[in-house]
């Protein structure tokens, strides 16, 4: 099977990583990334628009057509946020998203990044955990040839990429620590993104991909 994918985030840490893995594999034939700003990335795999809001997607909704594969990568913290406008930046936001891309392609496998501690039950204490869970319960209700919510914990960065977040750049030298002692919650963001290209490919028998998961799922 041959990927054509839409990414999201590409001017983020992950969604940095998932594209730098989309257009080295040899099985993803196109990308797209829709971003709010360049990604500035320049690849023959690759087309980008730049559209600043995607809660109105009607101006460039024929461009999201003739894809099979979706990594949603964008997102938000909620550090000093209020719920309202986190659930709208999030929820909404991914929402409006999805069932636009669901709507235009039949054949498509959406992978949405939300985060290790996510509240699938949307009724535990963390405000940002029962907004994600709702997010990714919703998001498998739609009619999507295929969902999966991958949950990554720690990550290693991919070296060379520019978008690292600070707290991650001086990770390289304890990772084989981490991973050692943290199985279920350290991998690498390379892993990530092959594990969304093999999610699409193969598909998966979980629809939650935890950090084990996404280990698993890189290997095929």
């Amino acid at each position: 099977m041959k990927i054509s994918a839409i990414i999201t985030g590409a001017t983020g840490m992950v969604g940095e990583g998932v594209l730098h893995e989309c257009l080295l594999h040899p099985d993803v034939e196109k990308v797209l990334v829709i971003n709010r700003r360049p990604c500035g990335v320049s690849h023959p795999k690759l087309t980008e628009i730049i559209h600043a809001d995607f809660f109105d997607l009607v101006p460039v909704q024929e461009k999201l057509r003739g894809f099979n594969s979706c990594y949603f990568c964008l997102g938000v913290s909620s550090i000093r946020m209020k719920e309202d406008e986190f659930y709208r930046l999030t929820y909404g936001l991914t929402m409006n998203f999805a069932k636009t891309v669901s709507g235009l392609n039949t054949d498509m496998t959406f992978c949405y990044v939300s985060g290790a501690g996510t509240d699938s039950t949307e009724k535990g204490r963390a405000m940002w955990a029962r907004v994600k869970g709702k997010t990714e319960n919703d998001i498998l209700k739609l009619p999507f040839k295929a969902a999966y919510m991958f949950r990554p914990g720690f990550m290693k960065p991919t070296k060379g990429l520019k978008n690292t977040l600070w707290f991650y750049r001086g990770s390289f030298l304890i990772y084989p620590l981490l991973r050692f002692l943290f199985p279920a919650a350290a991998c690498t963001l390379r892993e990530v993104g092959i594990a969304m290209i093999n999610a699409a490919i193969y598909g998966y028998g979980k629809k939650i991909i935890e950090v084990r998961d996404v280990v698993e799922l890189a290997k095929k």
